[in-house]
């Protein structure tokens, strides 16, 4: 018999990457969430995850059941948000990218006249595992090719430049060569969805310069690069006084911003208005 339990343990080792991490989202231990997975594919009869040491993928059953158990514990989320908040003031809880512009929630809270609000942070993998499992009624994250429009509503494309100091040497050029930052120490922002490809562009370009500090902290990395400590890669939105923006020549990455929303919630246009106003400035 398949019960709700085995579902959460299943949509946790997809939405984590691996056993482990699942365990910990669930407050379980590991050997208790893999004999969960264990039952759970012995009453389906199918192997779920092709299991390595190094990654966890699901099989074709595995694809089949994934969309079932998402409007499945969707459902449950649902039911019991009616049953013990009927008698409770409505609160719109919203997940936000951790590299979403501060100033972009700032203007949309002041400006918002509508119910209640929860803000939830976190990176792609945790909004969208929050947004399956009805923990959040919305998401303001990147759009992927893969995401059902139907569900989600574009606000804004953008790309991404360097964040230089206003006072270096190079901050007064339009456009830089990854060659003349060979020697330029730079700032590392681990939380960045766009980390690797960054990475790998400079490695092309033979570029590998010292990084004296890391953070996943945008406000931090942007006082970094005001104080000269180095400078960094980041989204064109990112604005701050003493920091200039300079294009980078060839790093023609871009950004989908929008909001997706949970399968309990259907889109709210004033949500959607006044979000895109707070975004497009």
């Amino acid at each position: 018999m398949m019960d709700r339990y085995h579902l959460r343990y299943f949509l946790a080792v997809v939405d984590t990457g691996n056993f482990s991490r699942a365990a910990a989202a669930c407050n379980v231990s590991q050997p208790t969430l893999s004999v969960g997975i264990a039952r759970l594919e012995e009453a389906l009869g199918r192997v779920l995850f092709h299991r390595t040491n190094r990654r966890v993928a699901l099989t074709d059953a595995g694809a089949g059941l994934l969309a079932h158990a998402r409007a499945i514990e969707a459902g449950f989320a649902a039911a019991e948000r009616d049953v013990s908040n009927a008698s409770v003031v409505s609160v719109l809880r919203i997940g936000v990218l951790t590299t979403i512009p501060p100033h972009w929630i700032e203007r949309w809270l002041a400006a918002w006249p509508g119910e209640r609000v929860e803000l939830v942070e976190g990176n792609e993998r945790e909004l969208r595992g929050r947004l399956a499992r009805g923990r959040i009624d919305v998401a303001l994250t990147i759009l992927r090719d893969g995401d059902d429009r139907a569900a989600g509503q574009h606000l804004l494309t953008e790309g991404y430049a360097l964040a230089i100091g206003a006072t270096h040497p190079l901050a007064e050029r339009p456009v830089l060569r990854a060659e003349e930052l060979a020697h330029e120490p730079m700032i590392v922002r681990r939380h960045c969805e766009m980390l690797s490809e960054t990475s790998r562009f400079f490695v092309a370009h033979g570029v590998r310069p010292p990084f004296p500090a890391r953070t996943t902290n945008d406000e931090r990395a942007l006082a970094y690069v005001r104080a000269r400590l180095g400078i960094t890669v980041m989204p064109a939105s990112f604005r701050a006084p003493g920091v200039a923006r300079v294009a980078l020549e060839g790093f023609d990455a871009m950004r989908e911003i929008g909001l997706v929303f949970a399968g309990h919630n259907a889109p709210s246009l004033p949500l959607i208005n006044a979000l895109g106003e707070a975004v497009r400035g």
